[in-house]
């Protein structure tokens, strides 16, 4: 048998985040992978989906150039290389985490493995098995996609993430099932490259989860640019064609067939928790996900679970951060903090942009907080205008008392990259007092963070 201090199991960007970090603090520790190093969110999520959503950003800057006085003929799009582009990316990056392995000394074993009783685990490989014992094990073994009960992924009329990035043509008409952040970056990609689109939420709103000014700008949006929105429905039916699909809508106001070339479903997750020997072990599991404590401990001695197997946010950063938490507390180092989930930030990569951390003004009110809210449009941003990116705006919510930021919500060009300027504020604990005195560079998107803080405090200066 061969012994370490802590084994990871999955190698995505909580597993392998947790392998290092261990390393770091001196455990002898491996690593288990039955795929490609960096997980579902490095190979076949996060990273080639945003590499997709670049093609889709120049195709509608073709679009619009002349707005800039650029006449440019009818662009036409290889859609080979668009993939090729995708797939080189994650490919990369993926042998950037091999490099990471090897220069902090860490094992992996590629396989897949097994806890078979506590502090030990068994991997199967091509060459058989092999046993391991680690006092600690942590599984990092993220989630798949769900099916629904009467559709499911075929790979060729009805697809799920990994056919969607890879199609080897483009498909005239789509069906999305499902809006939450995976199904509006498909609906927004392939609307940009030509598709026409249609999306379908059971939801009352797109992108459930947001606050629901940011749902309402986004379907407007969706709308204007020609994508077909139907909320409070559910597919009853699909039919399957040679080479397309009549699906039965089922709305509000009666039932609707529409026939599509490709169906992309997008409807949720479940956690890989599937032959790992948790039922053996008698491991809690709530929901398809496994129970944990505020530092990731399981109710079994000497295993843990982080990241999207361990439940919501299902997120590539909460994952990661989660990972560096177990770790030093397993290392008994002072002054480690439980993950703060309610601070974890959400970025949606759809045109316009989404992000977001906190409560919504519904929850919060919910809560019984009283509120300030302050709001800031983009189309009264010097360098929105300028690049012609001025649709969007920004939200800010405070506690009226306290002055605590509750919650931010964006909806504009590249809030995903300024979001963190909340994230921060949160954690340092400043009031919107103390936001209000930061001075913003200009002329910046981000001014309009600055602007929507005074607008809480009722001295906007721009609107």
């Amino acid at each position: 048998m061969n012994d370490f201090d802590l084994i990871v199991i999955g190698g995505g960007p909580g597993g392998y985040v947790a392998a290092i970090r261990a390393a770091q603090l001196g455990f002898k520790t491996a690593l288990v992978e039955k795929a490609e190093l960096g997980g579902v969110c490095l190979n076949w999520g996060c990273i080639p989906t945003k590499a997709l959503l670049r093609g889709a950003d120049i195709a509608n800057t073709l679009k619009h150039a002349a707005h800039f006085g650029f006449e440019i003929d009818t662009p036409k799009l290889d859609l080979a290389k668009l993939v090729g582009h995708s797939r080189s990316t994650a490919k990369r990056l993926s042998q950037g985490i091999d490099y990471l392995m090897s220069k902090n000394a860490v094992t992996v074993i590629r396989g897949k493995a097994k806890v078979t009783a506590p502090f030990t685990l068994c991997v199967s490989t091509d060459k058989g098995e092999q046993s391991y014992r680690a006092d600690h094990i942590i599984l990092a073994t993220g989630a798949h996609a769900r099916d629904l009960p009467n559709i499911k992924v075929d790979g060729k009329l009805i697809w799920g993430a990994r056919e969607a990035m890879t199609p080897t043509a483009l498909p005239e008409r789509l069906l999305v099932i499902g809006a939450g952040a995976i199904g509006v970056e498909f609906a927004s990609l392939y609307n940009d490259l030509g598709s026409e689109v249609t999306l379908v939420e059971a939801a009352n709103q797109i992108v459930p989860v947001e606050d629901s000014d940011v749902s309402a700008q986004l379907a407007k949006g969706f709308r204007e640019r020609g994508i077909r929105i139907h909320t409070d429905t559910t597919v009853n039916t699909v039919e399957h064609h040679a080479n397309s699909v009549t699906a039965e809508l089922k709305t509000a106001n009666g039932n609707e067939k529409i026939t599509v070339d490709r169906v992309i479903l997008a409807v949720g997750i479940s956690g890989n928790i599937q032959d790992l020997g948790l039922e053996e072990l008698h491991a809690d599991i709530d929901r398809g996900f496994i129970k944990t404590d505020p530092f990731s401990k399981t109710n079994i001695v000497g295993l843990y679970a982080i990241g999207d197997v361990a439940g919501p946010p299902w997120l590539a950063h909460k994952a990661s951060h989660e990972a560096v938490i177990c770790v030093e507390r397993i290392a008994g180092m002072a002054n480690t903090k439980p993950l703060r989930k309610d601070r974890v930030p959400g970025c949606t990569y759809c045109r316009p942009q989404i992000a977001s951390v906190g409560m919504t003004e519904a929850k919060a009110k919910a809560a019984g907080r009283n509120i300030r809210v302050g709001r800031f449009n983009l189309n009264a941003n010097g360098k929105a205008l300028a690049i012609d990116e001025s649709v969007g705006f920004v939200k800010t919510i405070f506690d009226a008392e306290s002055g605590e930021l509750l919650g931010a919500h964006m909806i504009g060009a590249e809030v995903t990259e300024q979001i963190q300027g909340f994230c921060i504020a949160q954690q340092l604990e400043a009031t919107e007092h103390e936001l209000a005195n930061a001075i913003f560079a200009h002329p910046t998107l981000s001014e309009s963070m600055h602007e929507s803080v005074l607008d809480s405090l009722g001295i906007a200066i721009h609107q």
